[in-house]
């Protein structure tokens, strides 16, 4: 049995674990210490502060999943100001083996291994994933996370994307004006600047734009909040629209992937776990013209592992490292 350290590096929190590895197997995870982002300057800080609330030495063995393209150069987190120097990891955090994966790519693996009853139902036919074929995996979180998961002859390969930084296309008037804000702000859209934690806000403020009334005070979390205790008319409806521009972008990657199932996971996944299925989001998943019939075939799940990112990185660990 050995002991390697986890990481899941993200745009708003780093998350920290000990994993257990035993012949290519996960045994075991401890529980995750989680540290804000925003608070430490960087992640060789956050990695000793992990080390001291251990209260031990960390192992000399890591896998490390950053929201961020993998570079061998340099590793500049999207919504994070981090950076991460590959090439200096094994003297500045003390590792002999170490592995650097994309954080929706370990997300993915986490989908490969759990069991079924990890894997709730969402919209489509209530069914297992298929032993052969694409799934693809997406979560809103600080931004959008996407990879694609390739069953074949048992075994699951994993692909990492960027799918998240799409264009954004607007499907209605309302979109439109959300796209106009956006594009008055940012230049370019991506569909992440909607369907991703602070695309709320965006849709907040063309709501109440076109009812005239004031933005309800608050930060992002704030909005959030309002929006999932269901008391507020404008929230209720922008909480609905950020469903139904989400339904659309995951169909969206859906038919990009293959077409094929999707598995849903992300910071903000479980807490909409229970207000997606009576929201618009399976309406906009389905309509795609021609291949409406095709996409109402297909299962859309999410994962109720609560912490994929580290699990995932372990099991990428193993893979490559099964001694």
């Amino acid at each position: 049995m050995n002991e390697i350290v986890v990481a899941d590096i993200g745009g708003t929190h780093a998350r920290f674990a000990i994993a257990e590895i035993d012949d290519g197997r996960i045994l075991s995870l401890s529980t995750p210490v989680t540290l804000p982002t925003a608070d430490h300057p960087s992640f060789q800080i956050a990695w000793e502060i992990f080390a001291e609330h251990l209260g031990r030495a960390l192992p000399r063995a890591a896998a490390i999943a950053i929201a961020a393209p993998i570079s061998s150069d340099l590793i500049k987190l999207t919504n994070n100001p981090w950076i991460v120097r590959p090439s200096q990891i094994p003297e500045k955090l003390r590792v002999d083996r170490h592995i650097l994966i994309n954080d929706f790519a370990a997300v993915a693996h986490a989908v490969a291994m759990v069991d079924q009853d990890r894997l709730i139902h969402i919209t489509g036919p209530d069914q297992p994933l298929p032993a052969d074929g694409v799934v693809s995996v997406i979560g809103p979180g600080t931004g959008l996370g996407v990879a694609a998961l390739v069953f074949k002859n048992g075994r699951a390969q994993v692909l990492p994307s960027e799918g998240g930084r799409c264009d954004f296309a607007p499907l209605d008037a309302v979109e439109d004006r959300i796209l106009q804000n956006l594009r008055a702000k940012h230049g370019r859209v991506s569909v992440e600047r909607v369907v991703a934690g602070p695309g709320l806000r965006a849709i907040f403020e063309v709501l109440c734009e076109m009812e005239g009334r004031a933005m309800p005070p608050g930060d992002d979390k704030a909005l959030w909040s309002l929006a999932l205790a269901g008391k507020n008319s404008i929230a209720i409806a922008a909480l609905d629209r950020f469903f139904q521009a989400l339904g659309a972008v995951v169909g969206d990657i859906s038919l990009t992937h293959g077409p094929g199932p999707v598995v849903l996971a992300g910071g903000l996944g479980l807490r909409l776990a229970k207000h997606i299925s009576g929201s618009g989001f399976a309406d906009r998943f389905v309509s795609k013209g021609r291949y409406r019939g095709l996409m109402e075939s297909l299962p859309v799940k999410l994962i109720t592992h609560p912490e994929p990112g580290l699990l995932g990185a372990a099991t990428a660990f193993a893979a490559e490292y099964p001694d």
